[in-house]
């Protein structure tokens, strides 16, 4: 079911506390990591009543896997964990406090922490990039992350669950369903809380290839057909202004590269590290000077990424329209 922007509905205050945590967790790729995952889990403090993990069938996406956990779930909060996330031992006393304190809240979600798990350059820039944009951005949110989230259970059923077509529609792993049932849930009057002090682990590791593809294909170009589908601005995240301009800076360096214009290189190298010069510091500080030179090329590379998402979407689109009109014409 998708509901556009606009759609009139008003879910209701809680003034019981929470009871109950349902941790669901969508394992059908086999990650080598969800002994971790559910380790962590099972040491945390004031841990969750239930578990849930679903390791098959096997050919379920991860929305779906996460449909199937939840209707089996009985707790008031669904609470969604990656299966290469290992949570912080007091995620869960977090989790609690935070719907118990509020009873308007909805849903909410955290970020990964500070010091990801595989060793290696593109992981490291990779995982502490989420990481600062999420704390960047701490507040009343306008999506969900269903990396580590967790949303009140009646809302989810109201809203029934995330949107399995976009599984079936684009390819077998996760894509931006967490962001879609976000703009549903905020789209009906819902709260979301973006909490960076609710942390895990990320324990993925990431190459070159991986991050572009990610980049582009799993997240950029499914997150801009949903904006245009749905008619909503983006303006939250990674899609903020400051985004915009170091995308743009970013576009213009590879220009003055290939033009060998050094001072047009000199100038928007020095704009892409002023706007961005907080990550830098986060990475020089966790991961130190080599990181650190690495990390401003590889952050250019996600740029540029970016920007490709905008002729590559429309691209698709127009792929998509024409095949429709052949076929409308057999």
């Amino acid at each position: 079911m998708m509901v556009r922007a606009g759609a009139a509905c008003q879910f209701p205050a809680y003034t019981q506390p929470v009871v109950t945590l349902s941790v669901v967790i969508p394992a059908t790729d086999g990650r080598v990591t969800l002994e971790r995952a559910v380790g962590a889990i099972r040491r945390a403090s004031a841990g969750p009543e239930e578990l849930i993990v679903v390791d098959r069938p096997s050919q379920l996406g991860p929305a779906a896997a996460r449909n199937l956990g939840s209707r089996e779930a009985g707790g008031d909060v669904l609470v969604f964990i990656d299966a290469d996330v290992e949570v912080h031992e007091d995620v869960f006393v977090r989790i609690r406090s935070t719907f118990d304190g509020d009873t308007g809240l909805a849903a909410l979600f955290g970020s990964y922490d500070d010091d990801p798990g595989p060793a290696g350059i593109v992981s490291d820039f990779r995982n502490l990039l989420h990481h600062h944009v999420h704390h960047q951005n701490a507040g009343i949110a306008t999506t969900f992350w269903a990396g580590l989230g967790a949303i009140r259970r009646d809302v989810f059923l109201e809203l029934e669950g995330f949107d399995e077509r976009r599984d079936e529609a684009r390819l077998p792993f996760a894509s931006v369903e967490d962001i879609e049932l976000g703009m549903r849930l905020h789209s009906r009057g819902g709260r979301i809380l973006l909490d960076p002090a609710i942390q895990g682990k990320h324990l993925k590791e990431w190459t070159l290839v991986s991050m572009t593809e990610t980049d582009l294909l799993r997240r950029g170009v499914p997150w801009l057909r949903l904006i245009l589908e749905n008619r909503a601005g983006g303006s939250s995240l990674n899609l903020g202004w400051s985004h915009r301009i170091a995308t743009a800076a970013s576009v213009l360096l590879l220009v003055g590269l290939l033009r060998r214009k050094l001072w047009l290189v000199g100038s928007t190298l020095a704009l892409v590290i002023v706007l961005d010069r907080h990550f830098y510091a986060l990475l020089l500080r966790r991961r130190g000077a080599s990181a650190l030179v690495a990390g401003v090329p590889l952050h250019v590379l996600h740029r540029l990424t970016s920007a490709a998402v905008v002729p590559v979407t429309f691209t698709d689109l127009f792929l998509e329209k024409w095949r429709l009109r052949v076929r409308g014409r057999a």
